[in-house]
């Protein structure tokens, strides 16, 4: 069995190239960033106990990025000292991300495979899961692979969207069909998950759940922030038992 939607892989294939363009197709993930490197940023430094002081606070960190895509999260976070490795299943975004990372002069390990195909015998750290579970072909098996590739006491973040009407309106109508931020049929809305799906999943593949938080746009100032609504974005983090 695979976690990997083919439908899905080409979809995000066709734009690869756009991945570094602050103004392109992901122009979306560019906006969001920064809240979701501050947010983990925040919460390793909380858990692992490290320096806050430091300008590579997450040194000694070993993250695994699943569906990294052309690795807008990875560099950042190596950059905050972290050793960083990511995956994706389009051939071609790890293509964009390799040719990136070279360019920006960047250690990142990154390999073209879904969790069950990565050939490792270490464990990471930290697992981030960020807009990807609304992607994938079996969230459940998703996960499971997730939890074999993380130390005890290791966190998980999973970033996606709620299932509702709201959702629908703001994630799908909204944001393909009127604002065009993203291309038409980037989301299936039967792919959504509630919170408490997600909590229900997680906790049957040796999780705990810890916190759950809500991202919100603001058109007016043009940028992303956290929010206790989490009616349509939300980010949630998870302890490995």
């Amino acid at each position: 069995m695979t976690t990997i939607d083919k439908i899905e892989i080409e979809k995000f294939s066709k734009m690869a190239k756009d991945w570094w363009n602050p103004k392109g197709k992901f122009r979306p993930l560019h906006l969001f960033n920064p809240t979701r490197i501050e947010f983990i940023r925040e919460k390793l430094i909380s858990h692992f106990n490290l320096n806050s002081k430091s300008k590579t606070p997450l040194e000694g960190i070993n993250i695994l990025d699943i569906g990294c895509g052309g690795g807008l999260l990875c560099e950042p976070l190596k950059r905050l000292g972290a050793k960083v490795t990511g995956i994706d299943a389009s051939k071609k975004n790890i293509e964009v991300a390799k040719f990136h990372a070279n360019e920006m002069n960047l250690n990142i390990d990154y390999f073209h495979c879904g969790p069950e195909k990565l050939n490792t015998n270490k464990k990471f750290d930290v697992i981030l899961n960020m807009e990807i579970v609304e992607h994938v072909s079996n969230i459940e098996l998703f996960i499971g692979h997730s939890s074999k590739l993380i130390n005890k006491n290791g966190i998980m973040f999973v970033a996606t969207i709620n299932k509702n009407l709201k959702s629908y309106l703001f994630a799908i109508v909204g944001a393909e069909y009127i604002l065009r931020w993203l291309p038409i049929g980037t989301h299936q809305w039967d792919k959504f998950i509630t919170p408490e799906k997600l909590k229900d999943i997680v906790s049957k593949k040796n999780f705990t759940f810890q916190e759950i938080i809500g991202v919100k746009f603001n058109l007016l100032l043009n940028k992303w922030y956290r929010t206790s609504d989490v009616s349509v974005n939300y980010i949630s983090t998870f302890l490995k038992n």
